[in-house]
């Protein structure tokens, strides 16, 4: 387990940096940890769904945009809990409400496919 704990890490670790990159208007920045984040969720998803349970315990990160990033990835597999993060981050400021808006109009109008099955 100690493996895909790590890449849960990697995970975390590259969105919350991402998240920092934009907020000091550092693209370039931005999309290198972008790139790592999702190279991180790609070894998840080639786990099936040990790989989603893994990811799971980012549903309770302490920082919103890494709750919202996960939530965003597990709608499909854990769809009550990731839809709860979502909705509370919406209400709040910052990236992380913004991208939970946005991921939950993909959600409601069809168009989600951020983990297809």
């Amino acid at each position: 387990m100690r493996k895909l704990e790590k890449i849960v890490e990697e995970f975390a670790e590259n969105v919350a940096a991402q998240t920092d990159a934009i907020m000091r208007g550092d693209s370039k920045t931005g999309n290198k940890h972008a790139n790592r984040y999702i190279a991180a969720l790609k070894k998840l998803r080639s786990e099936g769904n040990v790989g989603r349970d893994a990811l799971s315990v980012l549903l309770k990160h302490p920082r919103s945009d890494v709750r919202v990033g996960a939530a965003a990835f597990l709608l499909r597999y854990r769809t009550a809990e990731a839809k709860a993060v979502l909705e509370a981050a919406a209400s709040g400021g910052g990236v992380a409400a913004i991208n939970a808006t946005m991921v939950l109009k993909h959600w409601e109008d069809g168009t989600w496919n951020l983990d297809p099955e």
